[in-house]
C-alpha cells in the first residue's frame, strides 16, 4: 500500500513539472522578448491595416522591412486608391517617397528610434518591456499583452499585441482610444526573422521605381515568347533605376511604352543594357526589347508610340523601320507620348525632379513625357483643383479666409483660421520634386506618413489623393496639428 502512495505521488509530481515546462508566465515571455530584441538582425514583415480614426474605415496593405543596425522600409498601400507611400531609413538619411507623384522628402533624423509605429516589431516588443503594469494572457492564437500604447498620436491609450507562442512573431495588434475605442488593427499574414536582403533594396533610387513593377501583368500568363520581352523589360528597368539608360535618350520625339497589353510581356517599353531604347522616335515593344542594346533602331525624327499587338502577335513589333510606328502594324497606334494602355502619360525623373540624362525612363506602363504633355497635365491638373476643408477645427478656432496663391509657378490655396489657436493649410498640386528638409521628423497620421519641420514655427507637410499640405502653425500643438491633419482624409475639393 505504501509503496503504491510513492508511485502516485511520484507521478503526480512528473505531471506538473511537465504541466509548468509547456507553459510560460509573463516574465519567462518578457525575458525572452529582451533577449531577441537585442539579438534582432533583420525581419520582414506584411499585413493589412485597418483605420478608424477617419469618418470611414480604411484600409492599407503594410509591407516592412528591417536590418541590422538601422535600414528600415515600410510600404502602405491604399488599395482602393492605388496609392503607394514608403519610407525608407539608411545611410543617406530618412526618406518619406510617394513613387506615383515621383515625390520625395529627404531629412536627417533618429526615426523611428525616437517614436514608435505599430507595424514595427521594436515598437510593439519596447511597449511591453517598458509596461511595469502590464496585463498578460494566453490563447489559442497565442500570448496576448495588454499595454499602454506609447505612440505620437496621443489619442492612443492602450494596445493588445498577439505574438506566437513559438517564435514570437507578432500576428495580431488593437490599439484603443482612451474609451476602449478599437481605433487601428493590423493583421500580420507573414513574418520572417533573419531576413536575406539584396544589397540595394534600401536605396532610395531602386524604391522610387521599383513600385510600378507591381502593377504589370503577371509574368505567368505570358506566352513563352514574351517572357523574353518580360526580361529584357527586367533588365531596362535596372539600367533606368541607376540614372544610366532612360527610354528615348537623343530622339527627336517622344516614344511610348507598352507592357499594358495582356501577353505582350511585363516590360516591353523599357530601355536594357544601359542603351536607348528606340534611337529614333520609334518605341520600344516586343520580344527583344532591349536585349541588345536598343529596341527600336530606326532613325527616324517624326514621334511614334508604339503599342503591342494582341496576345501572340507582339515578336518583332519593336523593329521599327525608316520611322514608321510599330504600333502601327500591330493594329493600334498611340498617340506621341501617351502610354499603350491610352492613359495619361506619366513623367519619369530622377530623385532630383529633372529628367535622367538619358532621356525618360520609360518603365513598365508609363511613357516618357514631353514638355507639351507635361502642360497639358499641369494646366488639367490647375482645372481640377478645389479647396479640401477639414472636418475638424479646434474649439475656438473659426476659418479666417481663402485665398489663391502661388506657390514658385504652382496654384495653390490657403486656408487660414485663427482664434485660440492661429494656423494656415496650404493645398497644391505638386509636380515632381525631390524636398531636403534639414532637420525634420515624420508623424504617423494613420492614412498617410507626414513630415513636420520648424521649431518655435513648425509646418506640418504631407500628401494624400494627390494634393499636397502644409499646415504651418506657431501656437497649434502638435495632437491638434495631427487631428486637423487626419482631418482632410475622405474629403473633396469644392
Amino acid at each position: 500500500m505504501r509503496r503504491v502512495t510513492w508511485v502516485i505521488a511520484l507521478v503526480m509530481c512528473l505531471s506538473l513539472v511537465l504541466a509548468g515546462c509547456g507553459k510560460k508566465d509573463a516574465g519567462s515571455v518578457v525575458k525572452d522578448l529582451d533577449t531577441m530584441l537585442n539579438k534582432l538582425d533583420s525581419y520582414q514583415g506584411s499585413g493589412r491595416m485597418i483605420l478608424h480614426t477617419g469618418q470611414e474605415p480604411q484600409e492599407y496593405q503594410v509591407d516592412v522591412w528591417y536590418q541590422n543596425p538601422h535600414y528600415y522600409r515600410i510600404s502602405l498601400k491604399n488599395d482602393k486608391k492605388d496609392i503607394t507611400q514608403i519610407v525608407l531609413r539608411n545611410d543617406d538619411g530618412v526618406f518619406v517617397l510617394t513613387p506615383h507623384l515621383n515625390k520625395s522628402f529627404r531629412f536627417q533624423s533618429d526615426w523611428p528610434e525616437n517614436q514608435g509605429q505599430v507595424y514595427l516589431y521594436q515598437s510593439l516588443v519596447q511597449s511591453i518591456l517598458l509596461d511595469n503594469e502590464r496585463q498578460f494572457t494566453t490563447d489559442d492564437k497565442g500570448y496576448v499583452f495588454d499595454v499602454l500604447a506609447n505612440y505620437q498620436n496621443g489619442s492612443l491609450a492602450r494596445q493588445k499585441i498577439w505574438l506566437d507562442k513559438k517564435t514570437y512573431a507578432p500576428q495580431h495588434v488593437e490599439v484603443s482610444d482612451s474609451n476602449a475605442n478599437v481605433m487601428v488593427i493590423v493583421d500580420f499574414n507573414q513574418f520572417e526573422f533573419s531576413k536575406k536582403f539584396e544589397k540595394d533594396s534600401f536605396d532610395m533610387q531602386r524604391n522610387m521605381t521599383s513600385w510600378k513593377i507591381e502593377t504589370l501583368p503577371t509574368m505567368a500568363a505570358a506566352p513563352a515568347g514574351d517572357a523574353k520581352a518580360a526580361d529584357a523589360g527586367k533588365a531596362g528597368t535596372t539600367a533606368a533605376s541607376s540614372g544610366k539608360a532612360g527610354a528615348a535618350g537623343a530622339a527627336a520625339g517622344p516614344a511610348g511604352a507598352t507592357g499594358a497589353a495582356a501577353g505582350q510581356g511585363a516590360s516591353a517599353g523599357t530601355a536594357g543594357s544601359g542603351a536607348a531604347a528606340g534611337t529614333g522616335a520609334a518605341a520600344a515593344t516586343g520580344t527583344a526589347a532591349g536585349k541588345d542594346g536598343a529596341a527600336g533602331q530606326g532613325k527616324a525624327a517624326g514621334p511614334a508610340a508604339a503599342t503591342g499587338a494582341p496576345a501572340g502577335q507582339a515578336t518583332g513589333a519593336g523593329t521599327a523601320a525608316a520611322g514608321q510606328a510599330a504600333g502601327t502594324k500591330a493594329g493600334a497606334a498611340a498617340a506621341p507620348g501617351a502610354g499603350a494602355n491610352g492613359g495619361a502619360p506619366a513623367a519619369a525623373t530622377t530623385s532630383n525632379g529633372a529628367q535622367s540624362k538619358a532621356g525618360a525612363a520609360a518603365t513598365g506602363t508609363a511613357a516618357a513625357v514631353t514638355p507639351a504633355d507635361a502642360a497639358k497635365q499641369k494646366a488639367a491638373a490647375q482645372k481640377q483643383f478645389g479647396v479640401i476643408e477639414p472636418y475638424y477645427t479646434p474649439s475656438g478656432v473659426k476659418r479666417q479666409d481663402v485665398n489663391e496663391i502661388k506657390l514658385g509657378e504652382e496654384k495653390a490655396v490657403m486656408l487660414r483660421y485663427s482664434g485660440k489657436y492661429n494656423y494656415t493649410l496650404v493645398e497644391s498640386h505638386p509636380q515632381t520634386q525631390t524636398v531636403s528638409v534639414l532637420p525634420g521628423d515624420i508623424v504617423d497620421l494613420g492614412y498617410t506618413l507626414a513630415v513636420v519641420t520648424g521649431d518655435e514655427k513648425k509646418t506640418l507637410m504631407w500628401t494624400y489623393d494627390g494634393v499636397e499640405f502644409r499646415l504651418s502653425t506657431g501656437d497649434l500643438p502638435m495632437t491638434e496639428m495631427i487631428k486637423v491633419a487626419q482631418a482632410v482624409q475622405g474629403e473633396m475639393g469644392k
